[in-house]
């Protein structure tokens, strides 16, 4: 495909036109800002609020920790992507170190560098929801329309073109079993099916925030502030009266010795389900019944390893383009822990850093990498009591921290997923399959799988679980005595604060959570739009 297919970078040609845009990381002074609303965080939700809220008219500040980039900074390179794109240079862990979160740290947010797998929240999940926790606006009916309005905008459509050989193998194997397997729809315009989503669209074919909101936003008059920090929400009586902020230095790790004060009428929490709450928990935000931080879900993430006769190339093509939610579907909700398949993408240090062993085994099996094909099973956390998911507190210098200590009912559905996985795999036609397991052998037939997988302690850090999914700690309830938010995203007992994004959900929500973020926050932003301007809220369109 020609350069003249790649979409032009609305970056440069917003900054060129004299967007407002403040790298915060430059300030050789304090300074202060004033808006109508100010929204934390450039992610799903805060992205999508800031578009809403501009387009109707409203004068918006957008606070983001990372820095801007564009297409021109994405150089497929994991070396250069992890450290300059992701939270913790893509090594987050939970306070025990037994799980890893990959999450994003840059304009877009996650969106930026996520997989483009985009699923509507599913209907079992919205009717436990109504269920438990009283959200009885929340049908699939009524959101309906967001879920179109946002797939409309950021053009999610079913991927035509044939999958790569890592997503085939899954649709393969699962036809040989009986199991169902679909395409998943991809939130991209003019794809070139390079499989490097992971490190940054370098051709702007994915439909980011990066590329689609924020441009928009600042378009309408938005300002953007990158390298700050957002410490604290300072409160006088029932109202936030100004956010402090802490300049980075262009490591963006640093404190710059800078400050930045954002006055607003209205204040949006948006910066992802392990920083919003930590933020919330750092300013002392009302806290009646000690929810805040509470019931924050992952999805945690097992990987089975197979080793094939034929390349896969699990790096080439478009990822997570197959998956298959039969051992979803045949789990009551709040039975056994179900969970999703996918494929991933396999690129060599996101696999060397995700594989168990060491020494002369992992050398072996990295030296096989472009026959090398992985499947992951996302577990359903959040629907049981034996699985209420972790918490976020803060540590000592105030940086957040998640304990998510894994229950005996999760480690069966990880054992279950691991089984399902090997069947899956050997089906296809593996040569050896191994679960991602400090003990487990690099097994050369289902029988043997089968049998050895039964045998295998499953306990933390010998167990690689990982996650890219982090939802909860801001849970959403009408009733203050279940959540810290109300069904509209207003914080209960502050007249003028917010939440918009995926830490508002009650449980996880057993599928990719991007548009599920994009079509409830669309939601949140338009009531919100309506209320601050007494007018109807802009509409988005692509």
């Amino acid at each position: 495909m020609s350069k003249q297919s790649i979409i032009p970078d609305p970056i440069a040609a917003g900054l060129a036109a004299g967007w407002k845009v403040t790298d915060c990381a430059t300030l050789t002074s304090d300074r202060t800002f004033e808006a109508d609303v100010v929204i934390i965080g450039s992610g799903a939700g805060g992205g999508v609020s800031a578009e809403i809220l501009a387009k109707s008219g409203l004068k918006v500040i957008i606070v983001e920790e990372g820095a801007l980039k564009s297409s021109k900074d994405f150089k497929m390179r994991e070396a250069e992507a992890y450290p300059a794109l992701y939270q913790e240079s893509a090594a987050r862990k939970t306070r025990d170190k037994a799980i890893n979160i990959l999450q994003g740290r840059t304009v877009g947010g996650s969106t930026t560098v996520n997989w483009t797998s985009s699923f509507r929240t599913p209907t079992p999940t919205l009717e436990y929801w109504r269920k438990n926790f009283g959200l009885a606006g929340y049908t699939p009916e009524a959101l309906a329309p967001w879920f179109l309005m946002m797939e409309e905008r950021l053009n999610v459509s079913t991927w035509l073109t044939p999958p790569n050989e890592n997503n085939d193998l899954l649709k393969r194997g699962a036809a040989q079993l009986g199991i169902p397997a679909a395409a998943i729809m991809r939130n991209v315009k003019g794809c070139w099916n390079l499989g490097y989503c992971g490190m940054g669209c370098p051709t702007n074919a994915k439909q980011s925030m990066l590329v689609t909101t924020i441009p928009s936003a600042l378009n309408h008059d938005a300002t953007l502030l990158t390298h700050a920090r957002a410490q604290r929400l300072l409160f006088k009586g029932d109202k936030v009266d100004s956010l402090e902020c802490t300049a980075l230095d262009a490591t963006g790790v640093a404190a710059s010795g800078r400050k930045v004060t954002l006055r607003a009428r209205h204040f949006v929490v948006a910066g992802g389900a392990i920083n919003s709450p930590a933020l919330l928990l750092r300013s002392r935000a009302p806290n009646p019944h000690g929810l805040l931080g509470t019931r924050t879900f992952l999805h945690p993430t097992v990987i089975s390893a197979a080793i094939f006769e034929q390349r896969v190339d699990g790096y080439a093509g478009a990822p997570q383009t197959i998956y298959s939610d039969h051992f979803m579907e045949t789990q009551a909700i709040d039975g056994p822990i179900g969970y999703k398949l996918e494929a991933p993408p396999l690129h060599p240090l996101l696999l060397s850093t995700t594989m168990a062993g060491y020494g002369k085994a992992h050398t072996e099996t990295m030296a096989q990498f472009p026959h090398v094909h992985a499947l992951l099973a996302l577990l359903r956390d959040g629907f049981h009591h034996d699985s209420p998911g972790g918490s976020v507190a803060l540590a000592a210098d105030g940086s957040p921290v998640l304990d998510y200590p894994i229950s005996q009912f999760v480690w069966d559905g990880v054992r279950r997923a691991h089984l399902s996985m090997a069947e899956i795999q050997f089906a296809a036609g593996a040569k050896s399959v191994q679960p991602v397991h400090e003990r487990a052998a690099a097994y050369t037939s289902w029988a043997a799988a089968k049998q050895g997988i039964a045998a295998l302690p499953y306990q933390e850090l010998i167990t690689r679980v990982v996650s890219a999914h982090v939802m909860g700690g801001c849970t959403m309830a009408d009733d203050q005595r279940q959540g810290v938010v109300g069904a509209n995203g207003r914080y209960h007992g502050v007249s003028n604060l917010s939440v918009h994004d995926g830490s508002l959900f009650p449980t996880s929500i057993g599928a990719n959570p991007q548009l599920s973020i994009y079509g409830i926050t669309a939601r949140l932003a338009s009531d919100l739009a309506h209320e601050l301007t007494g007018k109807p809220a802009a509409r988005l369109v692509a």
